[in-house]
């Protein structure tokens, strides 16, 4: 790939490869390669067998397609880190791109010393909604560790799916500017997705001997929305502050009762 480290003559001492894993995702997945193409070594997109034109815009860019059947989040992205030539990693979804800054600090690090094995690196996630950036809810900061050596790491976990490290000296290093992250174009999307996301969230809750009493199912919404909409400032991001607090606080509701639908 070109590099835009070549216009300053400068040496790039670690190579990076993107992983991006894929399923329908023909709206997002252009903007997301544009902000990487000139960013990274190697891009590897792990598709889970898209009908849509995901593989067709792939294929204008210089990637290397490979089609995969759905095995969870985690598993999935286990097995296209298992795919790159590189030793360090940059995990990025389809719905995100790098921002700027960010893709000046990614080449920056590119040219500095030699990357350490023991070394990984976490990213601000800035989400979109309907449009709209959001600061506040508890959605951002939203730290993320995206960039690790791959012989240190894998991914676990089926819904928020996290980094587990093989050497426990693992230190995190912090990246300017931010991932940005096109969440959902439209209310109708978000609430479609809570059934999703609170059904491998409950079933995870489950598998894990968590329960939960009535009481629970009542006062969890309604703590859920005062931390997101009060304590962490929702209400600044004005009308989808309120929106996102109040699905969310929903979410959590529908999770509870899935869970303890399981153990009826």
């Amino acid at each position: 790939m070109n590099n835009l480290i070549n216009k300053d003559n400068k040496e790039i001492k670690t190579r990076i490869s993107a992983v991006i894993i894929t399923f329908n995702e023909e709206k997002n997945i252009r903007r997301c390669l544009e902000s990487i193409q000139d960013i990274v070594d190697e891009v590897i997109v792990v598709d889970s067998f898209s009908t849509d034109r995901t593989q067709e815009i792939c294929e204008e860019f210089n990637v290397k397609f490979v089609q995969y059947k759905w095995q969870g989040y985690s598993k999935t992205k286990n097995y296209a880190n298992e795919l790159v030539s590189n030793e360090f990693i940059l995990s990025i979804d389809a719905d995100e791109a790098l921002s700027e800054e960010l893709q000046k600090s990614i080449l920056r690090l590119k040219v500095g010393e030699e990357l350490s094995r023991n070394i990984v690196y976490s990213l601000n996630r800035l989400t979109n909604y309907c449009g709209k950036w959001i600061y506040h809810c508890g959605w951002y900061p939203d730290k993320k560790i995206r960039i690790f050596n791959k012989s240190n790491a894998s991914w676990k976990g089926e819904l928020h799916e996290e980094l587990v490290f093989v050497d426990e000296n693992t230190k995190i290093q912090h990246l300017e500017g931010n991932l940005l992250h096109f969440s959902y174009n439209s209310i109708s999307q978000h609430i479609l997705q809570v059934d999703k996301f609170t059904e491998i969230g409950a079933k995870e809750a489950y598998n894990k001997g968590k329960r939960t009493s009535i009481l629970g199912i009542i006062l969890r919404p309604i703590w859920k929305f005062l931390r997101d909409y009060i304590i962490k400032l929702g209400f600044l991001d004005g009308y989808y502050g309120f929106v996102i607090c109040a699905i969310s606080a929903f979410a959590t509701f529908v999770k509870y009762i899935k869970l303890r639908q399981y153990y009826k």
